[in-house]
């Protein structure tokens, strides 16, 4: 893909901006959970782990070397497998009642995965040897 670093760069914006808008709300304690901003809840600040993907990921879309695309394969995983974990662990309902989905933590999937298909095809031009 020739815009995959561009693309790469975007989706790992949108994911810094979905950490802090709204992921959840619970109705019966009143509480908007956003992914840093979890009090009143058990969540702790489940988007740490995400950010910390995101900066090595956005580093590693930046290096135009082999062995970053490499690092940056493995770091764009592991940001989806955080991702559909905060997920799972968020839309748990308790006692009967289930939180409200908010924009946020579904952005926060669809950045990560843009993030891991645009990891998976890196824009660079490899050497050519030459014959002879």
């Amino acid at each position: 893909m020739k815009y995959s670093t561009q693309t790469g760069l975007v989706a790992s914006l949108l994911m810094i901006v979905s950490v802090f808008l709204p992921w959840i709300y619970i109705e019966s304690k009143d509480i908007t959970v956003t992914g840093l901003h979890a009090e009143g809840t058990n969540f702790g600040r489940p988007a740490y782990m995400n950010l910390v993907f995101t900066v090595a990921a956005i580093a590693f879309f930046l290096i135009p070397k082999v062995w970053a695309k490499r690092y940056n394969f493995f770091f764009c995983g592991a940001n989806l497998a955080w991702s559909i974990r905060n997920l799972l662990i968020m839309n748990v309902c308790y006692a009967g009642e289930c939180p409200e989905l908010k924009l946020g933590i579904i952005l926060a999937q669809v950045a990560s995965a843009g993030m891991l298909i645009a990891s998976l095809f890196p824009a660079m031009k490899l050497p050519v040897e030459k014959k002879g």
